[in-house]
């Protein structure tokens, strides 16, 4: 009679664990996902410029200053949000390397000009190889880069204002 009645219990205890569970949930931020290249070097690669598809660039360029480095694509509506905010901080000289994401080439030549560009250079990651050997999960993802070519962080999502003055600023003013 006492178990029938502690099984009447059972629905409730459940609800009660997946509601803390839940609750524990909407707490964590989405995106805090860690990486495992911080602190290693941006892995090696040669791909064409979106720019100048006939020339090719690779891991080298991340030498000598710290910088950004964005993956982005035409087809992410969440990289058209951010891409005015990009272009307003390579008007005040950072840095931004692009990393054009399993995209199509003359669409993405279009958006950057007609959009304003706003990266030093973007290579065309048209396979996503790069992009698997960065850990990228989806664009626009962002990762700050020392002067030796070591990635420091890794933001995925928008950057914005909030983003840029509270993480990637104070971060690459620190690494130089």
């Amino acid at each position: 009679m006492v178990s029938q009645r502690l099984k009447l219990f059972i629905p409730l205890i459940v609800f009660v664990v997946l509601a803390v569970l839940f609750w524990r949930g909407l707490s964590l931020d989405p995106n805090a996902m860690p990486s495992a290249l911080i602190d290693k070097p941006v892995p090696a690669f040669s791909l064409p410029m979106l720019e100048n598809t006939d020339r090719m660039v690779d891991q080298d360029i991340f030498k000598g200053k710290v910088s950004l480095l964005n993956v982005w694509a035409t087809w992410c509506p969440t990289c058209y949000a951010e891409h005015g905010f990009l272009v307003t901080l390579a008007e005040q000289g950072v840095p931004i390397y692009g990393v054009n994401y399993k995209d199509d080439v003359p669409a993405a030549q279009k958006w950057l000009k007609e959009l304003h560009n706003p990266y030093v250079l973007s290579v065309v990651d048209a396979d996503g190889r790069l992009g698997v050997n960065l850990g990228v999960f989806g664009a626009p993802e962002t990762y700050v880069i020392d002067k030796e070519g070591v990635i420091r962080y890794k933001h995925i999502g928008v950057v914005d204002e909030k983003v840029w003055t509270q993480t990637l600023q104070p971060l690459m003013a620190k690494l130089q």
